[in-house]
């Protein structure tokens, strides 16, 4: 692509920052009020108007909600004004609903996007997951057990097996997963919600997670890897739907084969992918929104593949 079409697309993802903006100032509204679907709906809608204003032809290709979800930024919407360049878009407009219900850390609304045919385009179900950042990156098995990925992890990064910490969502689904990383000697960090963070905190120098492991929604996984993409980590996914229904939404979309391993690559590939997100609630990712009686301040994060940066927005919205 030419640097000046890499131009325009990186223009337009500075504009998305306005999105995310947007979104998560209507989440924070409903922090601690417990109704994460009433959160959900004030980001999306928020979203949606936001995005309908710019010009740019964007379709949504992953997500969280179906077609007949009236509530959701569904697969296959289209967005924009249909003037100036195509855009894919992979959304989870909160990320941590329960969080914001219940006035948790780690919130906030994310999106991935890139050119045509760029990003991972399926129905929204379940993914197997396996994230690491750079060092470990080439070492990785989705098909080999969890104390054999601690290890070579934990060789790659330098580090004693004891001293390896790995995220695991906290649900019942993930018990075994959990006994057998604490029998390795690994450290567990339980979350409660908010895999597309933890995914990317694999991959900051601060961190203290090393990997991350568990089933986790689809529209993360894709997420997740347009951030991994400008960070040099790895994750490796495997569709694994939890029912008969997610199965005939996936066959609908044109996936039958849940046993292939999906990389990094697969989900978001080519020039010019994106990644923003503006905190809700404070996280490892960007810190949350503020009111004061004059203005509201937001904390976004920017990252593109080309070139390779990571930009902080700190913003001030001035009340009129």
């Amino acid at each position: 692509m030419s640097n000046s079409s890499g131009s325009t697309f990186a223009n337009v993802a500075l504009e998305f920052v306005r999105v995310t903006e947007v979104g998560a100032i209507a989440a924070a509204r409903w922090i601690g009020k417990g109704d994460g679907h009433a959160a959900d709906k004030a980001a999306v809608d928020a979203m949606r108007e936001y995005f309908n204003g710019i010009d740019f032809n964007g379709e949504i290709v992953i997500g969280e909600g179906a077609k007949d979800e009236a509530a959701e930024l569904y697969v296959g919407e289209k967005l924009g004004t249909g003037k100036g360049p195509l855009f894919e878009i992979a959304i989870d407009p909160l990320e941590c609903t329960d969080s914001v219900a219940n006035g948790r850390s780690n919130a906030i609304s994310v999106i991935a996007t890139g050119p045509k045919g760029s990003l991972y385009r399926a129905a929204d179900s379940y993914m197997e997951k396996l994230a690491v950042g750079r060092l470990a990156s080439q070492v990785i098995d989705l098909d080999a057990s969890a104390k054999d990925n601690i290890t070579k992890v934990a060789k790659a990064l330098g580090k004693d097996v004891s001293e390896v910490t790995v995220a695991i969502l906290d649900r019942d689904r993930h018990e075994t997963l959990i006994a057998e990383v604490r029998a390795t000697g690994a450290r567990v960090q339980l979350f409660t919600d908010g895999d597309v963070a933890m995914a990317i905190a694999t991959c900051l120098r601060d961190s203290p997670i090393d990997i991350l492991m568990g089933l986790g929604g689809s529209a993360e996984a894709v997420i997740s890897a347009a951030a991994l993409r400008t960070l040099n980590g790895e994750i490796l996914c495997r569709w694994k739907p939890k029912d008969e229904k997610h199965v005939k939404r996936l066959n609908g979309a044109g996936i039958t084969d849940f046993s292939q391993i999906l990389r990094t690559e697969d989900l978001a590939h080519g020039d010019n992918i994106n990644f923003i997100a503006t905190g809700v609630i404070t996280g490892p990712l960007a810190e949350g929104v503020t009111f004061i009686p004059e203005a509201i301040t937001t904390h976004s994060t920017v990252m593109s593949t080309d070139p390779k940066t990571i930009r902080f927005i700190k913003t001030r919205h001035i009340n009129e």
